[in-house]
């Protein structure tokens, strides 16, 4: 029997549905122009879909016009620092403080400028914000005199342009670095306008540290009413499951866990119904697996010398009974070169490599939820135990086959 045209068109509707929002969880700022126009056509035409789903379950407003489609996504642990913004290029070097500064003053620049600004001209107008007595007082201080301060700058402005914030018109970043030649760009303002993904302005805020000022930019309404602090938690908890790696119930309060005991059926069955994720519970906690193996921005296992070593010290924690220092994990490395160096590249064989293999893969361990770190000492969460290794399978005899070693699947 042939299906119902009613059935095919739902089905339709449902993919496309849920290929939109994957692509705005994955890209929350998709435009019109450019390699994810595609995507931004899809969203453009479920937004109003889209922007109920993730109101109701998240909080996250959604805004869809004609050159833009941005989610405004507020993570489930603000404070976590384990997902940088990254340089753009093969290099992918995590933002430092200084270029963090570097982006915001920017971006306050962008916001008075003209339609169109010069790189040396934004250069300027960043060393006079950067003169502003509370920045100086927190000892903040640019000249970009110096090549090391341009690449800073270059580099923001690169990442401006990943985001469709610039556009180039003409020249190139690395002559303005070298100090031979200057870049034009277009600003283009829609985009610039929807960057900022806060509850409220940052001017209205009044708190002094660094945890008050963003507990107040991400803070719900106020939540007088029980049914409010039930949206409230299951908004948190939905942000969580698509946020993190995985979600411990030890990182939960006891409102949170009680609740998320009582909904966890309904929480899970919305998420998977929209974006296909699927969900693994442990006794530990909840992590939602992609079968597509595309909503991640870090990979576990990997390809290239940094993989295979990240791989590799993985389960030898998974393996440890008691908490590993970073001098054992080097050794290890040093030892595991011996068996493996012919696999790696050159660099990664030099004296002293070990230390820089170490804190890449601890970064990478720490922001897939598998390690904690404290000061020198490393222990592994429950999740590492994936990638152990189990014992030995001894085959039937009548097989005639080496032993064979099992593996946890891999996330």
């Amino acid at each position: 029997m042939s299906t119902p045209l009613a059935e095919v068109l739902e089905g339709q509707h449902s993919a496309e549905l849920r290929k939109a929002a994957r692509a705005l969880l994955k890209e929350p700022l998709l435009l019109a122009h450019g390699p994810r126009s595609d995507d931004f056509r899809l969203v453009r035409r479920h937004a109003s879909e889209l922007r109920a789903w993730f109101d109701r379950n998240t909080g996250w407003s959604l805004h869809v016009d004609a050159e833009a489609a941005r989610l405004r996504k507020i993570p489930g642990c603000p404070a976590d620092p384990t997902h940088p913004a990254r340089e753009v290029g093969r290099a992918g070097a995590p933002f430092t403080r200084r270029r963090y500064v570097l982006l915001c003053l920017a971006l306050a620049a962008l916001e008075r400028s003209e339609a169109q600004i010069a790189l040396g001209r934004l250069a300027d107008q960043v060393v006079m914000d950067a003169a502003d007595p509370h920045l100086v007082a927190a000892g903040i201080h640019f000249t970009l005199d110096r090549r090391d301060e341009r690449l800073d700058l270059a580099a923001v402005v690169k990442l401006l342009l990943s985001l469709g914030v610039l556009r180039r018109v003409a020249g190139d970043e690395e002559a303005y670095v070298s100090g031979a030649g200057d870049v034009l760009y277009d600003v283009e303002r829609r985009v610039l306008a929807g960057l900022l993904a806060t509850r409220r302005g940052p001017s209205t805020v009044r708190a002094d540290t660094f945890d008050g000022r963003l507990a107040e930019l991400t803070a719900d309404t106020a939540l007088d009413s029980e049914d409010l602090r039930f949206r409230a938690m299951r908004r948190s908890l939905t942000r969580r499951l698509l946020d993190d790696p995985v979600l411990y119930y030890d990182e939960l309060t006891d409102a949170e866990l009680a609740y998320l005991t009582r909904q966890r059926g309904f929480l899970i069955a919305r998420i998977t119904e929209l974006t296909g994720l699927v969900a693994e519970v442990r006794a530990e906690g909840i992590a939602m697996v992609d079968p597509d193996d595309d909503l991640t921005d870090v990979r576990m296992p990997e390809q290239g010398t940094h993989g295979h070593v990240t791989l590799l010290l993985t389960e030898h924690l998974a393996a440890a009974d008691e908490p590993v220092t970073i001098g054992d994990l080097q050794r290890k490395v040093r030892e595991l070169t011996a068996t493996y160096g012919g696999f790696w590249a050159k660099s990664a064989k030099e004296p002293g490599a070990e230390g820089e293999l170490v804190e890449q893969a601890l970064a990478k361990l720490t922001a897939l939820g598998l390690i904690t770190r404290h000061g020198d000492a490393i222990a592994p969460r429950p999740a590492l135990a994936r990638y152990a290794v189990g014992e030995a399978v001894v085959l039937e005899p009548r097989n005639r086959r080496m032993p064979q070693q099992r593996k946890a699947s891999k996330q």
